[in-house]
């Protein structure tokens, strides 16, 4: 069984590249990421500190990126940027980027993403910004990471940003994360370096709706729409920008939030203590997207109920066509920027 997962590994090591090479392509023709300029200002064996802009602004914004594909989703062009829109409000902007996992180098888990790069990249940003406090800022799995950073560290913080970020993995909440729980075999513990091909797969497997048909139908109702097909057919190039993740991170992907639920049951073993939603303090903002299957509102709900400081502001909103997909619609969608980000502006600016 192992060698028949490490031959699989290999393979879809090699589609990693093969699917990086069509993102490259979208590129020369002229859809590759108009991301602003930024300036590296620390680095860790699985992360880079990005700083955009001057260093001072009315609030210091940190961006967690997801670990799963690249992190340009957040500035994937011009007229979409949530790192622009930030820019142009004022704020002082950085983003922690995970670098590719490379073989040997798998054994990274939670503490080292959730807790040590984190905290180190907070007191960056506090060298930078005359140790000022961030707002961490996460979508998807980084919101998860800056959540768990929270609940470790929340002293450190004037208050988290959620966007479409799962951080409740009960069975029934999610049909997305209970599909996942029942396709990925524990062996999976055993590997060294994941490809990022093989979570892609896996995860159109557990929800071919999100990953496969929403995508056709997007492509579809965006052909009247060339706004739309253009944003779409970014959106496209970027999830075939593969990036290969720690098995261990993986690994406590799987077992520890998806099929434990251990986070939101108190129980996540994060430097050397356990950690659930009663341990987070600072103020939390949770934007959830009605129609994502990723992460559901009740992944949110149900979290936030179990808090002990209830100062959580969610934001419902309905997605929106012509964003290829719904888990990515609240950084690239038009209605999001219309309706979403001036709240969450004003969230900011009432929490510094």
């Amino acid at each position: 069984m192992l060698a028949v997962m490490d031959t699989a590994r290999q393979l879809f090591a090699v589609l990693d590249e093969v699917r990086r090479a069509q993102a490259c392509a979208f590129g020369a023709w002229g859809l590759a990421p108009a991301e602003c300029a930024y300036r590296v200002i620390g680095s860790g064996p699985h992360w880079r500190l990005r700083a955009y802009g001057p260093p001072r602004g009315w609030a210091c914004v940190l961006i967690v990126a997801s670990p799963i594909k690249r992190p340009y989703i957040w500035d994937v062009g011009a007229a979409r940027s949530a790192i622009r829109y930030c820019l142009d409000r004022q704020l002082s902007v950085h983003l922690i980027e995970w670098k590719s996992a490379t073989r040997g180098h798998g054994n990274a888990g939670f503490d080292e993403y959730a807790d040590h790069a984190i905290s180190e990249c907070v007191a960056r940003t506090g060298d930078r910004t005359g140790r000022q406090k961030p707002f961490l800022m996460g979508h998807s799995l980084g919101g998860t990471l800056a959540t768990i950073y929270a609940a470790v560290h929340p002293q450190t913080l004037q208050g988290v940003v959620l966007l479409g970020a799962p951080l409740c993995f009960e069975r029934g909440v999610s049909r997305f994360g209970d599909a996942l729980v029942s396709i990925v075999p524990s062996t999976l513990a055993d590997a060294d370096v994941i490809p990022g091909s093989l979570l892609s797969q896996v995860s159109a497997l557990a929800s071919p709706r999100t990953f496969v048909w929403e995508r056709l139908v997007d492509t579809l109702l965006g052909t009247a729409d060339p706004r739309a097909m253009a944003i779409h057919t970014q959106v496209e190039r970027w999830a075939l920008d593969e990036v290969p993740l720690p098995g261990r991170l993986v690994h406590e992907i799987v077992e520890w939030l998806y099929r434990d639920d251990r986070f939101c049951r108190g129980i996540l073993p994060i430097g050397g203590k356990k950690i659930g939603p009663a341990c987070l303090r600072s103020p939390v903002l949770a934007v959830v997207n009605a129609v994502d299957e990723i992460a559901p509102p009740a992944s949110v709900t149900r979290f936030a109920d179990a808090m002990a400081d209830r100062s959580v502001r969610i934001i419902a909103y309905p997605g929106e066509f012509g964003v290829g997909l719904q888990h990515v619609a609240l950084l690239v969608g038009r209605k999001a920027y219309d309706q979403v980000w001036p709240e969450v502006i004003a969230w900011l600016k009432a929490h510094r």
